[in-house]
This record gives C-alpha cells, structure tokens and sequence, in this order.
C-alpha cells in the first residue's frame, strides 16, 4: 500500500496519526502524497505544485492563514482546519485572565513582596465585584460564545460584537448584543478578543482601537497575534493607565522580539506591576486537548484518503 499523508512538522512521534492512519503514514514528502497535515509549515504555490496528487491539506489547529487557500480550491484541493478540540481550553484561559483582572491576582503577587509593616490593608481600589464590571466579547463564536456562557456564571455584565452571527444568537447566549466595534470598546470594563484572523481583523488592535477603549479598561487576547498590530501598541497606554491591564495569550512575534513592553516586562519594572501578562500561545494545551486535535486531523485526512468529504472546510 503506497503510504499517502504526510505531516510537514512539529510532530516527530506520530503515533496517535498511526494509529489512524496505519500504513497509510508516511516518513517522507514525495509525489505520491494525497493528503498533508499541518502544524506550522507555510503550504504555499510552490509547495502544493510539488505534489500532483494532492486532495487535502489539514490544519491541526484553528488558524490557516499560512496556506494559500485560493490557489488550494482552484487546484480543487480541500484545506481545512480542526476548531473543534480546545474550546474549553482556550475559553478557560480567557476566563482566568479575567479573573485574574477582576481580582488583581497578579498585581497584589507583584506588590506585597514589598510589604514588611502592612499586609491586608493594601488593597487595590479600583478592584470591584464581579456584577459590577462590563465584558465584551469580540468574536462570539464557539470559543467566544464559551467565554460569555462562563462569565454569565461569575456574574460579569456581557455583551458581544460580531455582525457574522444570526440574529437572536445573543438570546440563547443570554448576553447583549452590539451593533458597532465602537460601542463594544466605549462601554466595557474588559475586552476579550476571541474572534479569528482575517483581512477585517488583520493588526485590528492599533493606536485607534484603544483610544476607543474606556479610560482605564482592560484587554485580554486569547485569540491570534496578528489581530495585534505591535505589541508597543500597549506601551504608552499601559504606562499612562489608559489601559489598566493587558493579558496575552497571543502575540504578533513569537517568541516576543526585545521591544520596548517585553524588555520593561522582563525587567520587572515597577510602573507594570503584574498589569501586563504574557503566556506563550499555549491556551489550546491540555493533556486531552492535544490528543483530541492530533485524532481528529487525522481522522480529517483519513476522510480525504477515503472520498468522503471532510469536515471543516476552509477555502
């Protein structure tokens, strides 16, 4: 049987694939493949006119924004992605940045190392109850229909914009919707981005977007980096306390480049104490999560090899 998927990088022990895919797993990239499974290679014209017997391309993850999906569908090639494995995770993660806002978890870490005479009468007095901070959602997709579904529990005041969703979406979501960009950025406490890269949200969050913002509020993005136009766009901001607070999960570089935030960050300096949060693209991970994404791409490209239409098509 001629070995037909092949994944282009990052996975260096497929064995969840093999298990899918038994022999149909390849070690190599040669003229017989039909299907390629992608973690972050660029699958670009070239690299798709090397392989003539190409039906499918499947992301692991969400983004695909490093294919060229046209010249894919003019090829009749499918591209698809695999959105359905971490909701919970990512969501959960939007979630906790949050909270960690609203409760000033971090900021107090960064703080009381200092305190020797005083303890619990340092508090943070712009601090207030959960029902008394506005959220809103940009993106109320799967993961951002989540992220409003949990905060309703912890009794934030939620709202989203999204113009992509039907109409009434927000009565089952039992939330707000608004109808302007500028609106959702004017009346929020907390912003939680958690809508996908595209042409529309493409450096989305510039120098305009948070001048937008609410004096004083806070951002958290979980979603992609690039909705980021430079991350020194929150320099002057969070310095000036325009923003209170930023937390990312996402970056438009990664690893961070030595700009003028990271550096400050690293350094620890103190005007930022705990108000800026950096993970490392990691709110999709969880044990489960990253078995369950390996198992439905290949289960993906196993639809492909078969003839059946997969799901998840992008282009």
């Amino acid at each position: 049987m001629s070995k037909k998927v092949y994944i282009t990088d990052y996975i260096d022990t497929p064995h969840i694939e093999k298990n899918v895919l038994k022999n149909n797993l390849s070690n190599r990239l040669d003229k017989k493949i039909e299907v390629l499974l992608v973690w972050h290679e660029h699958i670009t014209k070239e690299y798709i006119d090397n392989l003539p017997n190409l039906k499918g391309i499947v992301r692991y993850g969400v983004g695909y924004d490093a294919i060229d999906l046209e010249y894919a569908k003019s090829k009749n090639i499918y591209v698809c992605n695999t959105p359905d494995y971490g909701t919970e995770e990512v969501s959960d993660t939007a979630i906790a940045m949050i909270m960690n806002i609203a409760r000033g978890i971090s900021r107090y870490d960064y703080k009381c190392r200092d305190y020797t005479d005083t303890w619990q009468e340092n508090t943070i007095n712009t601090i207030k109850r959960n029902s008394d901070y506005k959220l809103g959602v940009i993106g109320a997709g799967r993961i951002g229909g989540s992220v409003i579904q949990k905060a309703n529990a912890l009794r934030f005041q939620t709202s989203f914009y999204d113009p992509y969703v039907q109409r009434g979406y927000e009565k089952m979501l039992n939330t707000n919707r608004v109808e302007t960009l500028k609106e959702l950025l004017k009346n929020n406490d907390i912003v939680s981005i958690n809508c996908p890269l595209s042409k529309e949200t493409f450096a989305m969050i510039d120098k305009k977007f948070i001048s937008n913002m609410k004096e004083g509020a806070s951002l958290v993005n979980t979603a992609r980096g690039g909705i980021i136009k430079d991350i020194d766009v929150f320099y002057e901001p969070l310095k000036s306390e325009k923003l209170l607070n930023v937390a990312l999960d996402v970056i438009p570089y990664e690893p961070p480049k030595n700009s003028k935030l990271i550096k400050a960050w690293r350094n620890r300096e103190k005007w930022l104490d705990g108000r800026f949060i950096l993970n490392p693209h990691t709110a999709y991970y969880s044990d489960k999560a990253y078995f369950e994404m390996r198992q439905k791409a290949a289960l993906n490209a196993k639809r492909i090899l078969n003839g059946q239409t997969p799901y998840n098509i992008v282009n």
